[in-house]
């Protein structure tokens, strides 16, 4: 996966298998990867740990559905909805014994009834089909469900007057059906126009218990302006509806107010009724959107963790775009710094960012002599193909993550695989005995990292070292750049190579980019606990836990990348907090189903029992 498609939320289609590492690389003549949420053959899945997977229709239908209905053959909720979906797939074929089955044995009878009917009248069957219905309608005559679907048979029957007939009569028994209400008003609009159809909502709203012909009348006072004629009609939809409020009543009137830009209208009716675990996504998104759009930025960002804590992976994407919103209003609110008033500090890390030297898994990775040599790493600089002489904050890019990153990465090389030890320093010392200095450059047609050996007893450069890399897959890269380092140190320091720890593994190049991505977030993790740092200092926090999560399903033996998890897990439980309990359930699933070997298993389990304490 390439740092760009990283940093941009994509997955790969499918996970890998648990014996391989690594997805395998693509030969030179192979076809890029189209994007699988595009394809209209492929059904999005997500699995226990709340990964986004796609399978081809034709592998849902064939493998996943048959042990899927027997699974779910005596839970009629859970059977209903699966037939529902295959349905909506095109399955209908797959489907019908099972919506025999609901329709003998659930004790739900509207929906069973329908579900059956449904599937009777496009299997072609309409006299079966409405003899199901009719006998319904012989014990239960008032039932507008009911009555809908057999005006369906009627149309394909086509007899229109039936199914006006039958259509209103749905209405009469139940007036806030959406899809009668608009096949009735559709009918209206196709003799007369817009007139008729204006004129079937409100023959619709003058009967006992209306609300749904109101909500469309008052979008069709917006549009023409009249918001103090849309304004009582949202009023008494609110009265009459049930409590709580249905979630598309609050769709529909939050959207056409927005799209009408009456957002304190908003604000005033719909979030006295917002129920997050009710109304999710659907209606928090205009929530969201009328808040940032006001100014009230605290209750946006309130109402963003309310969705987040559903636990919905399908709501990830629109999530992670609030999210990033948010991050971008403090950015932008924040005054320019002033070159002249800044001040500079140091940030110093022994070893690898995610080892502490007093953490309980120090004793899985080979410790340090205290005399052994220091070699400091300083990078987080970046030269643009174009300049600008303006100071500005901006949200974390590439190029910026890359030059945090890179330092830490070879901070871990260095610390592992030779006989010295390695300090970061990052700009916000033990004094090393030598620096590695790392800079990135913009060329027109590449990217070039540079590093510098410097002897810090007489700042002398010892030696240097270019790499040039593709900004979307810079991990073969910066690996032939640690190795070259690794020969370099050497000859023009003295410190001599070492065999790793066979507790530490390296990612291939393919999802190193992602390993140098949780490092540069683990970083960012523990500036957000400085005193004084800004609140809006971090966002994405929940990309970061789940990032570190998937890439630990990757590489299900690493003990480092387990490790790296469970450090930016302790650093989060001292900045959010609250957002850890919905990770709990998923890192629990990881340490039983993927049990590390020997000693670490346990020593990593305590890290996270600390990090998910309470």
């Amino acid at each position: 996966m390439s740092f760009l498609t990283s940093l941009f939320g994509k997955k790969p289609a499918s996970p890998p298998p648990a014996t391989t590492p690594s997805p395998p690389r693509p030969s030179a003549t192979s076809k890029p990867p189209t994007d699988p949420s595009k394809d209209p053959n492929q059904i999005r899945v997500f699995d226990a740990y709340g990964r986004e997977l796609f399978i081809s229709k034709e592998q849902w239908r064939t493998n996943v559905l048959p042990g899927t209905l027997k699974s779910k053959w005596d839970k009629p909720d859970e059977l209903y909805g699966i037939i529902v979906g295959a349905l909506n797939d095109g399955f209908r074929s797959d489907i019908v014994d099972a919506a025999r089955h609901l329709y003998e044995t659930d004790s739900h009878h509207v929906r069973a009834t329908c579900i059956w009917a449904i599937v009777l009248t496009e299997e072609g069957s309409l006299d079966e089909a409405e003899q199901v219905l009719d006998d319904f309608l012989a014990q239960y005559p008032q039932d507008g469900s009911i009555l809908t679907n057999l005006a369906k048979i009627y149309a394909e029957r086509k007899d229109e007057a039936k199914v006006e007939a039958t259509l209103f009569h749905a209405l009469e028994v139940d007036p806030n059906l959406n899809n009668t209400l608009l096949w009735y008003s559709a009918l209206h609009r196709g003799r007369t126009g817009e007139e008729g159809f204006v004129a079937a909502m409100h023959r619709v709203s003058t009967l006992p218990g209306s609300w749904r012909a109101q909500l469309w009348l008052a979008r069709t006072a917006l549009t023409s302006g009249r918001l103090d004629e849309a304004m009582p009609l949202y009023t008494q939809c609110l009265s009459v509806s049930p409590k709580p409020v249905p979630s598309d009543l609050l769709m529909q009137m939050s959207g056409d107010l927005g799209n009408a830009g009456h957002l304190s209208e908003i604000l005033q009716l719909i979030e006295p009724h917002f129920e997050p675990t009710l109304h999710g996504l659907l209606v928090g998104n205009n929530l969201i959107k009328a808040n940032l759009d006001l100014g009230r930025f605290g209750t946006a960002r309130h109402l963003l963790d309310q969705l987040y804590a559903q636990k919905r992976p399908d709501w990830k994407p629109q999530l992670e775009f609030w999210d990033n919103a948010l991050a971008q209003v403090n950015i932008d609110a924040a005054p320019a710094p002033q070159p002249g008033t800044m001040k500079m500090a140091m940030l110093v890390g022994p070893g690898p960012v995610w080892l502490k030297p007093d953490s309980p898994t120090a004793e899985l990775f080979l410790t340090k002599l205290p005399t052994a040599l220091i070699v400091g790493f300083l990078g987080s600089s970046v030269s643009y193909a174009v300049k600008t002489n303006q100071v500005q904050p901006q949200l974390p890019n590439i190029p910026g993550r890359l030059s945090r990153a890179l330092p830490l990465y070879l901070a871990e090389r260095i610390e592992l695989a030779s006989s010295a030890r390695a300090q970061t320093l990052m700009p916000w010392l033990v004094a090393p005995d030598f620096l590695v200095t790392s800079h990135i450059t913009q060329h027109p047609t590449e990217w070039i990292v540079e590093l510098r050996v410097i002897g810090m007893s007489d700042a002398r450069c010892l030696g240097e070292l270019s790499h040039s890399f593709a900004l979307v897959a810079p991990g073969e890269a910066f690996n032939a750049l640690a190795e070259r380092l690794l020969s370099l140190l050497p000859d023009v320091t003295g410190i001599t190579p070492e065999p790793a720890p066979r507790t530490y593994a390296l990612p291939d190049a393919n999802s190193l980019p992602q390993y140098l991505l949780r490092l540069e977030q683990l970083l960012a993790l523990r500036c957000s606990a400085i005193e004084g740092v800004p609140a809006g200092f971090l966002h994405g926090e929940r990309e970061i836990l789940q990032g570190n999560l998937e890439l630990c399903l990757v590489f299900p033996r690493c003990v480092n990348i387990r490790l790296l998890f469970a450090q930016t897990l302790l650093a989060m439980n001292r900045i959010r907090p609250d957002i850890l309990p919905e990770f709990a359930e998923r890192a629990a699933r990881l340490q039983k189903e993927h049990p590390l070997v020997g000693p670490a298993q346990q020593r990593l389990q305590t890290l996270f029992d600390e990090a998910f304490a309470v």
